[in-house]
């Protein structure tokens, strides 16, 4: 069941699945993805493989906290520290830390600047950002935003974005499904779109991918046109030791048909004690 927890001087809304006894499994999506995007039977997937597992909307998504449209009041740090006061919050002491896309970054800096609190990190579809990395793939269409009150349009907009991103393994009728709800329990669904690119996008005080102390395992999809593959060999490469997993057939993000490996990867990835 989904609660409503007081972080940083902001509300978070967060959900967690299996026993709080279990190693805790802290997922975090992308820009403007709310904790929806972290599908409630993948979450219960990866809680019967003996996980608690947390999910949650950051500012300007879901039911948690909003800014107004453009004018976001927080940067990539202050994500970092949410997801640090969730975990107090939660009364856990470390986590497993998944970042998903841009949340990459929120997870680089989690490790980081609080490597008391990471047991270990999994970058799924992100980037080091390097200069000589590839763009998007040139196939990739534009779209132009629709009339924010018009939802229908609005989630079609939606819909084809992350069709666009997703590749051969989109799953149009559970997409669709996800992004009417998503636009349905969202506080301002317009911010959610807006705000998390409108952000200050600092990375972490203390150094970088080089830094990370814990074992991290990095996940990218073999076919993803907007983070193309050479994005995820840098982060494995920019950190001794990672362990890389590509799902064939993906593209930018999580198919239901490579939940299985991405499950098994991460029960493999966090069987170490917390």
């Amino acid at each position: 069941m989904e609660r409503i927890y007081s972080v940083n001087g902001i509300e978070l809304c967060a959900e967690t699945f299996g026993d709080p006894a279990d190693a805790a499994v802290l997922l975090i999506h992308g820009g403007s993805a709310s904790m929806l995007w972290w599908p409630e039977s993948l979450c219960a997937r990866l809680a019967s493989r003996g996980r608690y597992v947390i999910r949650y909307d950051q500012r300007d998504t879901g039911r948690s906290t909003t800014y107004p449209v453009g004018q976001p009041g927080y940067s990539m740090r202050d994500l970092a520290a949410d997801a640090v006061g969730l975990l107090d919050a939660l009364g856990i002491d470390r986590a497993h830390v998944v970042g998903q896309s841009m949340s990459g970054g929120i997870a680089l800096t989690l490790g980081v600047d609080h490597p008391a609190r990471v047991a270990s990190v999994t970058f799924v579809s992100t980037t080091t950002d390097d200069d000589d990395l590839p763009p998007p793939s040139a196939d990739m269409p534009r779209f132009d935003r629709p009339d924010i009150t018009d939802r229908e349009a609005l989630a079609e907009y939606v819909v084809r974005m992350t069709a666009a991103e997703m590749g051969p393994l989109f799953d149009e009728d559970a997409t669709r499904d996800l992004v009417r709800r998503d636009i349905a329990r969202a506080r301002d669904f317009e911010a959610s779109l807006t705000n998390h690119y409108a952000m200050d996008f600092d990375g972490p005080v203390h150094g970088g991918f080089g830094d990370l102390s814990m074992p991290v395992l990095v996940i990218h999809g073999e076919l993803d046109p907007l983070l193309p593959p050479a994005h995820g060999e840098a982060v494995h490469r920019a950190v001794s030791g990672s362990s890389y997993v590509v799902l064939p057939g993906a593209g930018h993000g999580l198919p239901e048909a490579c939940w299985d490996a991405f499950v098994d990867a991460v029960v493999q990835h966090s069987a170490e004690e917390v």
